[in-house]
């Protein structure tokens, strides 16, 4: 996939997009990935700074692009144009993050996640370390 050329919005934003449009491919945002992403926001270094109040409205203009015409793709443009290089794998893991956060990852997520790890250029030997690391991280007996 070609890199794409979109708007920008602050690094910290990008992350949040990554996160809250894995959340909502599937068309159900469920209250575990909804409480995952605030507790990435709240607790993460990278997130230092942020203020919290807006996370909604963050997400919601996440929301509105991908209800546009193309909207996923007009996203994933936003959050590659929006972060640096050295950034690509944490948008990554924090998507995987979400993911495994409710246990179950439906087909739209996994696709997601392959249009992610194209358009940041994360490489699959990076990409299986960070999904091995969820999957063990959110293993259950």
């Amino acid at each position: 996939m070609d890199k794409p050329t979109g708007s920008t919005v602050s690094p910290q934003e990008a992350l949040i997009y990554a996160m809250v449009t894995l959340s909502a491919v599937d068309r159900q945002m469920t209250d575990r990935e909804l409480r995952k992403i605030g507790d990435v926001v709240n607790t993460l270094p990278i997130f230092g700074g942020f203020d919290t109040d807006r996370l909604v409205a963050v997400a919601e203009a996440c929301a509105t692009i991908t209800r546009e015409e193309d909207g996923l793709h007009a996203v994933l443009a936003t959050i590659a144009t929006s972060l640096p290089k050295k950034l690509h794998e944490t948008a990554y893991a924090l998507a995987v993050e979400v993911a495994a956060a409710d246990l179950h990852v439906e087909q739209e997520e996994l696709r997601f996640l392959e249009l992610l790890r194209d358009v940041l250029d994360v490489d699959s030997l990076t990409a299986a370390a960070i999904e091995r690391g969820a999957r063990a991280r959110y293993r259950t007996l």
